[in-house]
């Protein structure tokens, strides 16, 4: 017993010192960051955990309803998205349900909406380049195998809190950018023309 106590400790106090040394080696940076940036981080290991899948873990997913017609979809996303003060500037056919190739199953049809507010974009990019990755600020429309359509775009959350905190003005413009997005999805998706 007292042999089992021993170990115990020892493996106690190994715990101890190895807390220890992370706080102070993460710490200071862990203070520094976002309010929400560690329940985020912690959501997304979570869903990676769950699936397996890092990208599901970072985006946002709606699915479409079975009675949207896709083709008025376009003009819906444009004009949900001048009204907030960006411009749709990109629209992508990947695959239009057609084989890739002669004998070759049936793609799955794929168009990708690229949306953008220049001034915004250029307060993110004159604050770090980094950002430019980001943009612009895409919605996928994607059919599964099951004839299923989903919209899809980036949880934007990490993006705006998962560092240290942004300037006022930048969080301010962030999450309006984050408000449109996920309304161009929800409207599209849900056929509120």
């Amino acid at each position: 017993m007292r042999f089992i106590k021993s170990i115990l400790s020892i493996i106690g106090a190994i715990a101890l010192l190895v807390g220890l040394v992370g706080y102070v080696k993460f710490g200071s940076a862990v203070s520094k960051m976002d309010p929400q940036a560690m329940d985020l981080y912690s959501k997304m290991m979570k869903d990676v955990m769950a699936t397996g899948n890092a990208a599901s873990a970072m985006v946002r997913v709606v699915k479409v309803g079975k009675d949207v017609d896709i083709d008025d979809m376009p003009d819906t996303m444009k004009s949900i998205a001048e009204e907030n003060g960006m411009m749709m500037v990109g629209d992508v056919t990947m695959f239009d349900g057609t084989p890739l190739t002669a004998g070759a199953p049936k793609s799955h049809y794929t168009r990708i909406f690229s949306f953008c507010s220049r001034s915004i974009a250029q307060t993110f990019l004159d604050y770090s380049k980094e950002f430019g990755a980001f943009m612009p600020c895409r919605i996928m429309l994607i059919e599964d195998k099951k004839g299923d359509k989903y919209l899809v775009t980036m949880d934007l959350g990490l993006m705006i809190h998962g560092g240290y905190p942004l300037p006022p003005k930048m969080l301010k413009l962030a999450k309006s950018v984050e408000k449109t997005m996920y309304e161009i999805q929800d409207k599209a998706a849900s056929g509120d023309f």
